[in-house]
């Protein structure tokens, strides 16, 4: 019996090591991972210089990894696996009975005081007015909901630290304590690093007195739930589905449409458009690009209002849901992200031809970003 049991297993063992290579190589190897929402690593092309120094047989061995036969459903299994046995944090993310959190590192502070030493340059240099918003991530927001033993940045004083470094050149619009006092409502994403399209309006309604205008109340916004199946950067990490999906919401004013053109330029090509909606993205994994689409080096925003106001935001994600809401405001918006821009902003826009000039960032991205320091190549 036992002698029958063994061979058995040997026969199975040898068709696993002789058949998975074979459904390895018929099968479709996408090149990008709409559950992970990244690209899949490529196939190296051989040289004896990357032989050499073993660089070939590491991106080989990432290429059979990112590629393995139903590689997604191996990763959540062994993510279960990881929930079962108590862990409460994977791959960087914290799991919470209603939402998950992102493990923050610790600031490159090195970094951060060339980020703000760029933008009191850049202040200083252009005549645009120039303010500055470091936004709160939810782990800023909800910190009771981790253990008290878990080491988590604290956001509140990070942002007012880093604000207090900047020049009297430099407006701060400081929305923690909005953020705070909005904190039972749904202003942040569960499954996601970004805010929602109310934690976005939030924000844009507290920043009014700083970059002059009237905010639109809440009640005069139509609400579209545009997809309520969303998951986001969190859940791509740790593939946990006990955290409730999350809904996108677009904000419009009824009957009006602002908009009459939006051009989008990533270095390479210009593209144009008749919406900063793109509902296309819908249908995909990433649905926060429904707000501007994809992350572009540039993008131009024209409206019909009359009252010629100009203004420049130089951002990461967080401003793409922010940004719906200065359409009522603003005759041109136009949007600069330095992690696109390879020499400086002057390539695509010139400040002085803003009135004002908007970084926004989370906290998360401007303590370690290492972008953002060019912003002070004034040519």
């Amino acid at each position: 019996m036992r002698r029958r049991q063994k061979i058995f297993s040997a026969v199975i063992f040898m068709l696993f090591i002789f058949i998975m290579p074979i459904i390895f190589i018929f099968s479709k190897k996408d090149s990008f991972s709409e559950e992970e929402n990244r690209y899949r690593a490529k196939m190296p092309e051989f040289s004896f210089s990357t032989l050499e120094d073993k660089s070939f047989m590491r991106d080989v061995d990432k290429f059979l990894s990112d590629n393995f036969p139903g590689r997604i459903n191996w990763v959540k299994s062994k993510k279960n696996i990881d929930r079962m046995m108590g862990k409460t944090e994977i791959n960087g993310i914290y799991i919470t009975d209603d939402m998950l959190i992102e493990k923050l590192p610790k600031p490159d502070y090195e970094e951060v005081d060339k980020s703000i030493n760029a933008i009191n340059k850049f202040a200083q240099h252009y005549k645009t007015k120039v303010s500055l918003m470091i936004a709160p991530t939810s782990a800023g927001i909800y910190p009771d909901k981790l253990s008290s033993f878990t080491p988590q940045l604290n956001q509140k004083e990070f942002i007012r630290e880093t604000a207090s470094k900047v020049s009297s050149d430099v407006s701060v619009i400081d929305v923690y304590d909005t953020m705070i006092s909005e904190r039972d409502k749904y202003i942040y994403y569960r499954t996601d690093h970004h805010w929602t399209s109310y934690g976005a309006y939030c924000a844009y309604k507290y920043a009014g007195t700083n970059l002059g205008y009237k905010p639109i109340e809440l009640e005069k916004f139509d609400i579209e739930h545009a997809a309520n199946d969303f998951r986001g950067t969190f859940y791509n990490k740790c593939f946990c589905d006990d955290i409730k999906k999350d809904i996108i919401d677009i904000y419009s004013i009824p009957e009006s449409n602002n908009i009459v053109s939006v051009t989008m330029n990533d270095g390479k090509e210009t593209q144009t458009s008749d919406s900063i909606y793109f509902r296309e993205y819908l249908d995909s994994a990433d649905k926060y690009r429904v707000f501007l689409g994809n992350n572009e080096a540039y993008v131009n925003i024209k409206t019909n209002l009359p009252n010629e106001k100009k203004i420049l935001v130089i951002k990461d994600s967080y401003a793409n849901s922010f940004i719906p809401f200065l359409i009522n405001h603003y005759s041109e918006i136009a949007v600069i992200d330095l992690r696109y821009v390879k020499n400086s902003i002057m390539e695509y826009v010139n400040p002085d031809e803003f009135d004002q000039t908007l970084f926004l960032y989370n906290a998360s991205t401007f303590s370690e970003d290492s972008n953002i320091k060019m912003a002070g190549f004034i040519q």
